[in-house]
């Protein structure tokens, strides 16, 4: 059904089994994407953003990794009951993804354009010259001077801007319903940044995609979020509107990043303490070691559920449930809206990065690129 939306993940696990134990790096996230509209998902490099964005289509490698539960709907079909063959449309079919480092995304030994011709012909059937054809288009929407030409260049020939230019053309070959981009501007210039946003809009627009954009960057998320999702130590703490998460912060954790902003107030040194054990999370909620509003209540049991503050926005904290009281935490107006969507506030990976802590996402602090 149109209303429907495009994208449903409900209650996702995805573990991996580790020497040291089970790393649980998506642990009961839910969230939706509906037809056409760009969601955010954010929080400090571990918190399972990659690895929730991996599960979407099932890329978790496995062993070690493995999605243990929950539920994937895409366009209203079972992705988790898929057998190899619908994978393989699925992935790179009706959903693109791009991943953090575009040099581990491109084959080194073979030119660029051809590498978008195989993604073409791997879910369509049209002959070489046709496909060769719609690629060297691909490279000229995406901004590549002289594509033609450039079409039998190596990935090594060109800069790290035109590299992420290539990618998101691969993962735009077969116009795809939903786009998964992992950090794309991570590890580029500010200008080069802003390029690859406007671009992504401008495609979007053209293509009437959907979609999820990871990002640690709260700059960006102001700058093309229709909403967002904030997940911490594999759990979803807020979710909502951008202007209602912007405007009206309402989770500690939400707050503190906020706070991190330029023109917040806050201190750029980052949160204090670290992300928890990813094989040993603490009990209650997992933010709660480093929240200053922390009380008993938030120290046992497991994470609070999401309590609805409006009809889209929802908030996982005990101080919005029936015996909490929000001035506990709003009474801190620090986190106010000094920067709001639009105004494409800036805040670096090591901005709300406390010492780092486990990784699952394979992120480091320092704008880590891995694939």
């Amino acid at each position: 059904m149109a209303d429907e939306p495009l994208l449903s993940v409900r209650n996702l696990e995805t573990k991996f089994h580790t020497d040291e134990g089970v790393v649980r790096a998506v642990d009961g996230v839910s969230f939706d994407v509906r037809r056409g509209e760009t969601v955010c998902l954010v929080g400090e490099s571990g918190s399972g953003k990659t690895v929730t964005g991996e599960s979407l289509t099932r890329l978790v490698r496995s062993p070690p990794g493995e999605v243990a539960g929950g539920e994937i709907y895409f366009d209203g079909r079972d992705v988790l009951d898929m057998s190899d063959a619908e994978l393989r449309d699925l992935r790179g079919g009706r959903v693109g993804h791009i991943f953090q480092n575009p040099q581990g995304a491109l084959n080194p030994v073979y030119p660029v354009g051809w590498q978008i011709v195989e993604a073409i012909r791997l879910h369509e059937e049209v002959p070489k010259a046709e496909a060769r054809a719609r690629a060297v288009d691909l490279l000229n929407r995406v901004g590549i001077p002289e594509a033609t030409r450039r079409f039998d260049d190596y990935p090594h020939e060109f800069s790290g801007g035109m590299k992420q230019r290539v990618a998101i053309a691969m993962a735009l070959a077969t116009n795809p319903a939903l786009l998964v981009a992992d950090e794309p501007t991570t590890a580029l210039d500010v200008t080069i940044q802003n390029q690859i946003l406007r671009l992504l809009e401008e495609l979007q627009e053209e293509f009437d995609m959907s979609v999820l954009l990871i990002t640690h960057d709260l700059g960006v998320v102001a700058e093309v979020a229709d909403r967002v999702v904030v997940v911490y130590a594999g759990k979803v703490m807020e979710r909502g509107d951008v202007f209602d998460v912007f405007e009206n912060p309402s989770h500690p954790y939400t707050r503190a990043l906020l706070r991190c902003l330029p023109g917040r107030g806050g201190r750029l040194d980052g949160i204090d303490g670290r992300l928890p054990s990813a094989t040993d999370p603490p009990p209650g909620c997992r933010f709660h070691p480093r929240c200053d509003h922390a009380v008993d209540a938030c120290r046992t049991g497991g994470q609070p559920p999401l309590y609805a503050l409006s009809d889209d926005h929802d908030v996982s904290c005990v101080h919005y449930g029936p015996d909490g009281d929000p001035e506990v935490v709003r009474g801190d107006e620090s986190a106010g809206s000094a920067v709001g969507p639009g105004d494409g506030g800036h805040v670096g990976d090591d901005a709300h990065v406390g010492d780092g802590g486990h990784d699952p996402d394979g992120e480091s602090g320092d704008g880590g690129n891995e694939p």
